[in-house]
């Protein structure tokens, strides 16, 4: 079995690969300041609560935007399954099948969404990613990675406004009932929710432009789904893309 986990900002989200398939999937908070010895209790609490062997996971894929996390989480695979990971970086990156030309300023999580977006669809791909930063990665049929768009994610953006200003709260991110905000819970949603469509579109639109033939459009990351009924320029939604790409990257180097 492979397990392949991705250190995020906000969360690190796990997938456990049996025969190529997903069969268990789980997250927790991100939380820079743990040491491997509670990441080592947390692992071995929820592998054993989904009755999974430990001896049955065989390799180990590592993709982190917290640097400071790699050293912790890379001992606690050492301590539960005797054995090193594959920590996705710059060296790796000549042999993965596409081009970057700037490898030290991209992060992994992009790499691994390019990795899968350009072996399961042909032709030009733009990954959005609706996570902690809201990103756009373009990558060509030929599979060079053209380059990255990065806003802030809806979260941040809600966050950023809350702190800022002293009567504006954090409100639940839901597509509000008009544009124009009749209460203060629904100036926010139409702002940031429906900005944000605007945002998003404008710049798939412009993007997209500027590519040659067709290119598809791919959503994924945890808010996506609080985006995806309002827009209209995604051709898939792929929750599991990081992980896909995390996994196609380790079939590729255990063999």
């Amino acid at each position: 079995m492979l397990l392949a986990i991705d250190i995020g900002n906000s969360n690190v989200v796990c997938g456990l690969s049996n025969n190529n398939h997903w069969t268990e999937q789980f997250r927790i908070h991100t939380v820079a300041n743990k040491t491997a010895d509670e990441y080592e209790v947390i692992y071995r609490t929820l592998l054993s609560s989904r009755n999974i062997d430990l001896n049955k996971i065989d390799r180990v894929v590592l993709s982190s935007v917290v640097p400071s996390l790699i050293h912790p989480i890379r001992e606690m695979i050492q301590k539960l399954f005797n054995q090193e990971p594959l920590v996705l970086g710059p060296d790796l990156y000549p042999r993965l099948g596409i081009g970057i030309s700037n490898p030290y300023e991209i992060g992994t999580d992009l790499v691994a969404n390019a990795v899968a977006a350009h072996n399961k669809y042909s032709g030009n791909c733009i990954v959005v990613d609706f996570g902690t930063a809201l990103t756009f990665t373009v990558i060509k049929a030929d599979g060079d990675l053209l380059g990255v768009t990065i806003a802030p994610g809806l979260k941040t953006a809600m966050a950023s406004l809350s702190q800022k200003t002293a009567q504006l709260p954090n409100v639940d991110l839901v597509v509000p009932p008009s544009c124009i905000g009749k209460n203060t819970v629904h100036a926010i949603q139409a702002g940031i929710v429906l900005g944000y469509k605007g945002l998003i579109e404008s710049l798939l639109i412009g993007m997209k432009q500027e590519m040659e033939g067709k290119t598809t459009a791919i959503a994924t990351g945890g808010l996506a789904s609080v985006m995806l009924p309002i827009l209209t320029h995604f051709d898939h939604h792929e929750p599991m893309l990081t992980l896909d790409g995390l996994k196609i990257i380790g079939n590729k180097f255990y063999k």
